[in-house]
């Protein structure tokens, strides 16, 4: 699809995407891979899908690389994830960097390994000026998660008295949230045929539209990705109004 088709209608086309990553087990399993085979051919799927946001001119895409609840895998899992992880931060951040994408991410940092942290920061701060995109990707990432680390936060500052609690509304709420300086998603994909959020921007996703794709990650591509956009456009948001 040229990316015109999207352009030329800015009000359809969606600033945030959010992408639930699912299907890499399923995808290696079927080909008697082993599981961190589903997982490196799905990094390959990031690629794309970074590239086809580019392209078709999505500001904003965010990525749910790793859950809270994804702790909970085995070690082995869980191992080649972080090194994957780390393969990525190292080898992939100048290409994100010249080619003017913004990188960020979000989560509990605490649960990381130092050197990982350390890899994050660095390429946060090598890309923080750039504009063509912002790639968010949560790792360790969990919407309860998230907004218990705000509301305890808004605790704080009114035990403090920087705040007074009759102040707080939803968008000084929004603001302590991890996902403060980007909008809220208006598309959010899962892939691989499940159809649930899996505690992915729970209070981001209030007014979101939802596409699900049974293509499993591995296998997303831009067509994908333009399929997921044409059925956001095909929908009237209404944001809890009436028809009229």
């Amino acid at each position: 699809m040229d990316p015109q088709t999207f352009t030329s209608s800015p009000p359809s086309l969606p600033v945030h995407v959010a992408i639930v990553m699912d299907g890499n087990g399923r995808w290696a399993k079927a080909r008697g891979l082993p599981r961190a085979a589903g997982h490196r051919r799905g990094a390959e799927s990031v690629r794309q899908a970074v590239r086809s946001a580019v392209e078709l001119g999505v500001g904003y895409l965010t990525l749910f690389g790793f859950s809270s609840e994804n702790w909970r895998r085995p070690v082995s899992e869980v191992d080649d994830l972080m090194g994957l992880l780390r393969l990525y931060l190292r080898g992939e951040v100048a290409e994100l960097h010249k080619n003017g994408v913004r990188l960020r991410v979000i989560g509990d940092r605490a649960r990381l390994a130092p050197d990982i942290v350390k890899l994050i920061e660095n390429a946060e701060a090598l890309t923080s000026g750039n504009r063509a995109l912002t790639l968010t990707v949560a790792l360790s990432y969990g919407g309860r998660q998230d907004i218990v680390q705000a509301a305890r936060r808004l605790a704080e500052e009114a035990k403090a008295r920087r705040i007074a609690p009759a102040e707080i509304d939803e968008a000084m709420f929004t603001r302590y949230l991890w996902t403060a300086d980007i909008p809220d998603p208006d598309l959010v994909i899962r892939t691989s045929g499940e159809r649930r959020i899996s505690n992915f921007l729970l209070w981001q996703s209030a007014y979101a539209e939802f596409v699900f794709l049974d293509t499993l990650w591995p296998d997303f591509g831009k067509a994908d990705f333009e399929h997921a956009i044409q059925e956001f456009q095909g929908r009237e948001r209404r944001y809890g109004t009436s028809r009229g």
